[in-house]
């Protein structure tokens, strides 16, 4: 991915629009600006143009000098979104798994229709304990982090629960993630069994795109939709948030395309079968 944080990037941008529009209206130039709340002018000018991220008390200085105190609440949350869109896994995980784990909590219980999209590994909604506890050891050693996988298995597990509240879960898996043996084949054995079963439940619609059919789109990254508002796209150096409407719209677009692509049912069961034998 070329411009991993693009979005946060174009956000800043936005950010700035919005605050240069706030000084327009208050009929303040940039110099006049700055002169009265002590800065030089070239950081409201960064600040306008995305090229540095504002303080909260920046912005509440900024509201206040332009008479706009109002707006400034609805600024302060903008901005601690940005800062959240690309953040590095060293830092996210710094405090260990089980508390990277919860951190995703709200964002789960304030979802009502999931939409994931994943071309090696079966994702988190339909894991089994095993698969989870080998997945997070091995993303442990990889990174170095503190050991509590255990703890942050029992979070994700608490969290799988929300399978069989009333949501959906749309899954669109590649078929190459059924063969990638996170965790050895016993592992994977009741991994992919797991997955028959919950082809099953009411919430949930699995499809699988077969890896021997033409492909008439490029091969993209695995990711994440939360209803219309939210995407996260987990990259090898950090994990992206993407909440601009026009990137939303080409994820959505672009999950729509894969999962007509997919094939479900019996034919999605006689492909995890052979997956499952494949192991011996």
């Amino acid at each position: 991915m070329e411009s991993a944080s693009s979005s946060a990037q174009e956000a800043r941008k936005a950010l700035g629009k919005r605050l240069a529009e706030i000084r327009v209206t208050a009929g303040l130039t940039k110099r006049a600006l700055s002169e009265s709340l002590g800065w030089h002018e070239s950081k409201a000018s960064r600040f306008e143009h995305g090229k540095r991220a504002p303080t909260e008390r920046d912005l509440r200085d900024w509201c206040r000098a332009c008479g706009a105190d109002s707006e400034a609440d609805d600024l302060v949350t903008t901005a601690r979104g940005i800062e959240g869109m690309y953040v590095e896994w060293q830092k996210m995980e710094g405090k260990g798994l089980e508390w990277a784990q919860k951190s995703a909590l709200p964002l789960w219980d304030r979802t009502q229709h999931f939409r994931f999209y994943s071309p090696w590994l079966i994702p988190g909604p339909i894991q089994t304990a095993s698969y989870i506890k080998a997945l997070l050891t091995s993303i442990r050693d990889h990174r170095v982090l503190i050991d509590d996988v255990d703890a942050a298995v029992e979070v994700r597990l608490e969290k799988q629960k929300i399978v069989y509240t009333p949501r959906t879960f749309v899954i669109t898996l590649e078929e190459s993630a059924l063969y990638n043996r996170i965790g050895g084949t016993e592992v994977m054995a009741g991994q992919l069994g797991y997955l028959l079963s919950a082809m099953a439940l009411p919430t949930v619609s699995i499809g699988i795109i077969p890896r021997d059919i033409d492909r008439p789109l490029m091969p993209v990254e695995g990711f994440f939709m939360f209803d219309d508002h939210t995407v996260k796209v987990e990259l090898v150096s950090a994990h992206l948030t993407v909440v601009q409407k026009h990137e939303l719209a080409m994820y959505a677009r672009t999950f729509g395309e894969l999962h007509g692509l997919a094939v479900h049912g019996g034919a999605a069961r006689e492909i995890i079968t052979t997956a499952i034998e494949s192991l011996g």
